[in-house]
């Protein structure tokens, strides 16, 4: 999903925590702030529970070997990354860890495409999320040998709300933040609703063809086996592991988007609903949440009440 910025919306995007973050606010003044809270929520979380920084906080986690204590953004994150295993049923998983690094996706991912990756093809099994031990009052988490946390897409996706969030409180005014294509919202949007272009690379201009939809509040993710993508030994891979078998995951959808009250439902139910495959459309209809799925073979379909397509100009006009 890429946010489209209309006359009266002020606009900035930059790179962070190896995407791009755009924020859009009602109003060119509230921009310079807005920015400010947004980046001090993602170099915070870049610092606490990115895979790739050898000094973050779930780096030493995953290597403690012991029961460890962790920091208040950690836990909430941890916590976030429960409920999405629990409420998917297992199709969102924490613990895929050593499974991701098994892929070759030890890196980040702006790194990954030009490295030369090894000639290896090994999958690992993923523990499952009642391996981790988490006691919420004390923060205290235990890890079996072995199981590694990988917060990914969940993780993201509460960075867009925590950012949101603090843009507002910073700005005072309106505010839209996209993670990647994530994206969330606090206080009152434009009359019209914030414009997102609706795609599968949010790396796209804002400007390209498409549906447009407009939100007036909640957020909105989308999740993709067509993008991070890279090719080790001849087999092209993709980021998203399917629990079951620790390998990235073959399913009917490419694609999924979700509108959901935060960042971090829409997300988990995206993911969800193309981990689970075939049974993803109708685990996601009884959701009642508006979502749009793209097939391999192109198709589309539409549910909760997700908008009929219209033509880019027509919708941001």
């Amino acid at each position: 999903m890429i946010p489209r910025p209309d006359d009266a919306i002020a606009r900035r995007t930059w790179s962070a925590l190896g995407t791009s973050c755009t924020v859009l606010v009602a109003g060119w003044a509230a921009l310079e702030p807005a920015c400010t809270a947004v980046e001090a929520v993602l170099d915070d979380v870049d610092r606490t529970y990115s895979r790739f920084r050898h000094d973050a906080e779930l780096v030493r986690l995953n290597r403690a070997g012991r029961p460890m204590q962790v920091s208040p953004l950690l836990a909430e994150a941890i916590t976030a990354a429960l409920m999405a295993a629990r409420w998917t049923g297992g199709a969102v998983d924490p613990t895929v860890g050593r499974a991701m690094r098994a892929i070759g996706y030890d890196i980040d991912f702006t790194d990954l495409a030009g490295h030369d990756r090894p000639p290896r093809l090994t999958v690992e099994a993923v523990p499952g999320w009642r391996a981790l031990r988490f006691e919420a009052i004390t923060r205290r988490v235990t890890l079996p040998r072995g199981v590694e946390l990988d917060l990914g897409s969940v993780g993201k996706a509460l960075a867009a709300d925590r950012a949101a969030q603090a843009a507002r409180q910073a700005a005072g005014a309106g505010i839209l933040v996209s993670l990647g294509g994530d994206l969330a919202t606090a206080g009152p949007a434009p009359r019209a609703g914030w414009p997102v272009l609706v795609a599968e690379d949010s790396a796209a201009p804002a400007s390209g063809p498409g549906e447009v939809v407009r939100i007036s509040r909640g957020a909105l993710a989308t999740s993709s086996t067509t993008v991070r993508r890279w090719t080790q030994a001849a087999v092209e891979r993709h980021h998203l592991i399917d629990p079951a078998t620790g390998a990235p995951v073959v399913s009917p959808w490419r694609t999924a988007s979700v509108i959901a009250p935060t960042c971090v439902e829409a997300n988990a139910a995206a993911t969800a609903a193309i981990v689970k495959g075939d049974q993803g459309l109708s685990w996601l209809a009884g959701l009642d949440l508006p979502a749009r799925l793209v097939g391999t073979d192109g198709r589309i379909e539409r549910l909760g009440g997700w908008p009929q397509p219209h033509p880019a100009r027509e919708a941001a006009a």
